[in-house]
């Protein structure tokens, strides 16, 4: 394999890239341009090299500890890679592939959400939010009984910290059909956002929903 010095300049990734555009690059050429240079010792190209092995061994998914484990790359130059890929991942995946939370409104056709508005019980739902606020998971946490449901922090969070998630939203039913929040539904609001806030996982809403529409905690000023 040809060092990096020993490419002639306008065939070196980033020279293509103004000459010809991304496209024109190979994925190995792409690593290479995020990378910029090697180390002494171990040219760019042999990183690039050992990168690309990864990812398709992998299938295109690598971890920060695996490009941590490669000779030539410190937790600057892998956080960095690690960046790219997730700034990628967000801006770039097709249409559809991810759902973004920006409203209340946008998690309300999530599967689990419409199926819940006819329940007879009170069930308790934590969506988790990644960085971008894109939907990592949504899981019931517990069902209650006709009127209410108990839930605490821990069951809460517990999954979330699991997925890694940046935020949470919580919704829950009221099978009588009344949007207003009870005491209970404040309180409980009050206790997650602080549970949050220690955990460094954001309560970004509780939404209350029923048969006739929703409510959002936020947006009555409730969070």
């Amino acid at each position: 394999m040809k060092m990096m010095k020993d490419v002639p300049e306008r065939d070196r990734p980033r020279e293509k890239i103004a000459k010809r555009g991304v496209p024109s690059l190979t994925d190995q050429e792409l690593i290479e341009s995020i990378l910029g240079r090697g180390t002494r010792g171990k040219d760019v190209r042999v990183i690039s090299k050992e990168i690309y092995g990864l990812l398709k061994d992998h299938q295109g998914t690598i971890q920060y500890d695996e490009l941590i484990s490669i000779m030539g790359i410190g937790p600057s130059k892998a956080a960095q890679i690690m960046a790219c890929f997730e700034l990628g991942r967000r801006y770039c995946a097709p249409a559809g592939s991810s759902i973004k939370v920006t409203k209340p409104q946008d998690i309300l056709p999530l599967p689990l959400i419409t199926e819940m508005r006819d329940k007879r019980q009170e069930h308790f739902i934590c969506i988790t939010l990644n960085g971008a606020g894109e939907v990592l998971d949504s899981r019931t946490i517990t069902v209650g009984l006709l009127n209410h449901s108990l839930v605490h922090p821990r069951e809460v969070f517990a999954d979330a910290i699991t997925d890694r998630a940046a935020s949470v939203i919580c919704v829950h039913n009221h099978p009588s059909g009344s949007l207003e929040p009870s005491p209970q539904d404040i309180a409980i609001t009050t206790q997650l956002r602080e549970a949050g806030l220690l955990l460094g996982i954001q309560l970004i809403d509780h939404i209350i929903v029923t048969k006739a529409g929703y409510l959002s905690m936020k947006e009555r000023g409730l969070l």
